[in-house]
């Protein structure tokens, strides 16, 4: 075989492949937390090439299955000595799955349901542990002596994400809540189910089994078209609503997390690792997308600087003919033709490259949007990100504005309007009493020229809006 020379060094592209074949194997032998680690590098082509990116994307977590007796005191002490009468029976010889953190099985439950019973493997919280606390003292070596690297990629905010993330793993009832808040959010949807929980605790999860099959396995003429569509519209649309209004996103939908049968539509299982986004960040994060769909990429770089944080080294001109260049390409693509998620991971390399650091949650979240775009692909490529959003746009900024227009986001905001008032008061009165003693001082400088007016200004604008905000709160409430 012919080796294709890298553009980097000359570095031949199969030595490349093999490097980043043997990354990815060392990742998956040290097991779960280290696992994670790889996860999230996965999400960083800033800093971590290609071919190793790809690797990466395809780490399993996935180990030998151990005897079921092994997992009996886990369920002793989490459910009593009288745990077996919980079950009619449990398929102990095939496992449903078998991880570093857990192990599954097919049951049947005492009132006749069919479910799967997830049961944490004993004594890896404190392997877990141990692990953190070595990563915890290589992130602080590799931030001593790589600041430049440090400032721009926040080893520490990355290392925190990865460490919340497995810590859920590891509480079950943790889980549950997660599948509760999506149970909640994909009741919206006609062909979107989330399994309901039966039973949680720490280490023991029983949940509703998933219909069908692996989306990937699902072959697209089993379905009818309308339906095959439906079913990835609401799939994609799910992640657009958890991103912007639950805040609260399935971070690793794979297809292996994704089943499909006729007639019941999708079925999104396994949300032991989720991603979390606050609301400034979930409104331009919006912002970002909006740009983007509408071929705006001068307004997409200004809504991702927005999100991060410039270094002193930013260029962000540069920043933003990169953007300018990449928006045109992602903005009527279909799934088959280009990767909305990966335009986000894109952006996020030309970031770094450009000195503007960003939190760890939004590459999380690109992955989580290339992983979904990677799933539905198994089942309808010609869909297109891009006009899925738009179909959508109009419900999320209407839930978006109810939300500001809320009770609780009315108050503090009079609140702060009579913060702010109550302060330009309290500097007028300051102003009067200087006049009454003759001590007032006005400073002969261009820059505060008309600070008397502004002061003013600010008096009168901040009662008048904070009255009004008052009024609007006190009609709304009636």
């Amino acid at each position: 075989m012919r080796e294709v020379a890298s553009s980097r060094g000359g570095e031949p592209e199969q030595r490349r492949r093999e490097r980043a074949r043997a990354i990815r194997a060392a990742f998956e032998r040290l097991g779960p937390l280290y696992i994670k680690v790889g996860q999230m590098l996965s999400t960083r082509p800033d800093f971590v090439s290609a071919a190793t990116i790809e690797e990466l994307g395809k780490l399993h977590d996935r180990v030998p299955a151990a005897p079921f007796s092994d997992f009996e005191p886990v369920l002793e002490a989490e459910l009593g000595r009288g745990w077996r009468r919980c079950f009619r029976h449990i398929d102990t010889e095939h496992p449903l799955g078998s991880a570093s953190l857990a192990q599954v099985y097919r049951v049947r439950l005492a009132d006749g349901r069919t479910g799967a019973l997830k049961v944490q493997r004993p004594g890896i919280r404190s392997i877990v542990r141990t692990d953190m606390a070595v990563l915890r003292n290589a992130g602080r070596l590799l931030s001593t002596t790589r600041p430049k690297f440090d400032t721009v990629v926040d080893i520490h905010a990355m290392l925190d994400l990865i460490f919340e993330s497995v810590g859920d793993e590891l509480d079950f009832t943790t889980e549950a809540r997660h599948m509760e808040l999506g149970r909640e959010q994909a009741a919206e949807f006609d062909f979107l189910t989330v399994p309901e929980v039966l039973v949680a605790t720490p280490r023991v999860l029983v949940q509703d089994l998933a219909g069908g099959r692996s989306i990937r396995d699902v072959p697209r003429e089993e379905l009818p078209e309308d339906e095959r569509m439906a079913v990835a519209h609401d799939l994609l649309a799910f992640m657009y609503r958890s991103y912007f209004v639950g805040r609260l996103f399935h971070a690793d939908p794979h297809p292996g997390n994704i089943f499909v049968e006729p007639g019941r539509g999708a079925f999104l299982i396994d949300w032991g690792m989720v991603g979390r986004l606050d609301r400034p960040m979930s409104l331009k994060l919006a912002l970002t997308l909006i740009n983007i769909v509408q071929n705006d990429g001068d307004g997409a770089a200004r809504a991702w600087v927005e999100m991060g944080k410039p270094t002193q080294w930013a260029d962000i001109s540069g920043f933003t003919g990169d953007v300018a260049a990449l928006v045109p390409k992602a903005a009527t693509a279909s799934l088959e033709e280009l990767n909305f998620g990966m335009t986000l991971t894109t952006v996020l390399r030309h970031s770094t490259k450009r000195g503007i650091k960003i939190s760890p949650v939004v590459p999380m979240l690109g992955k989580s949007f290339a992983n979904m775009e990677g799933s539905i692909r198994c089942l309808a490529p010609e869909l297109s990100a891009a006009e899925v959003l738009r179909a959508e746009l109009a419900d999320i900024v209407v839930d978006m504005t109810c939300e500001t227009l809320s009770e609780g986001h009315l108050a503090r905001g009079v609140v702060e309007l009579l913060l702010a008032a109550n302060g330009s008061y309290n500097h007028a009165r300051g102003i009067l009493r200087d006049l009454s003693n003759r001590d007032l001082q006005i400073p002969v400088d261009s820059k505060n020229t008309g600070s008397q007016e502004l002061t003013a200004s600010k008096l009168f604008y901040g009662t008048l809006t904070g009255v009004a905000g008052a009024w609007l709160w006190q009609r709304l409430k009636r």
